[in-house]
């Protein structure tokens, strides 16, 4: 597949787009709606560009994407996950076929519990002097997702074999 102008700016719009969810939840635990919304309306010019077939892979690629949504919508129900991190994972689904998506959701838990595990140690010295009961923890998973997903992007443009 050859890397077009086209092709390069709509990847470095992404590239930026994670970036600026990642540092906006790492800041303040929100990730905005324009933000997801614009990763998951660029995504069809990617398949353009790419010259992704529409059946079955786009139709592949939105279906499993609605179904991402509706999985991490429970995490959402049940308060594991915020709003913006499940609109913000069903995006990216949109983005990448089902075997580099699955890669990613493995990144993403890894990188979760890294950025969990950091916040629990920050969390911990900064309330560790204080007898008042300390405020729960919020967990920016944005910076988890932004991480895995900018690590599968880079996988074919840096990965010399790629077929093996």
């Amino acid at each position: 597949m050859e890397w077009t102008i086209v092709r390069i700016a709509i990847l470095s719009a992404f590239v930026l787009l994670l970036l600026s969810a990642g540092i906006e939840d790492a800041r303040t635990r929100e990730i905005a709606d324009r933000k997801n919304i614009a990763i998951a309306l660029i995504a069809p010019l990617w398949w353009w560009a790419s010259d992704v077939p529409v059946w079955p892979d786009m139709a592949i690629r939105i279906a499993v994407a609605i179904a991402v949504f509706l999985l991490f919508a429970q995490a959402f129900r049940i308060g594991m996950m915020g709003g913006g991190d499940v609109k913000m994972i069903a995006a990216i689904a949109l983005w990448l076929p089902v075997p580099p998506l699955f890669r990613m959701m493995l990144l993403m838990s890894i990188a979760g519990g890294i950025v969990t595990v950091a916040m629990l140690v920050d969390h911990r010295l900064r309330h560790r002097k204080r007898d008042e009961d300390a405020p729960a923890i919020e967990v920016p998973y944005g910076v988890a997702i932004a991480i895995a997903a900018l690590l599968i992007l880079r996988e074919p443009i840096f990965n010399p074999f790629p077929n093996t």
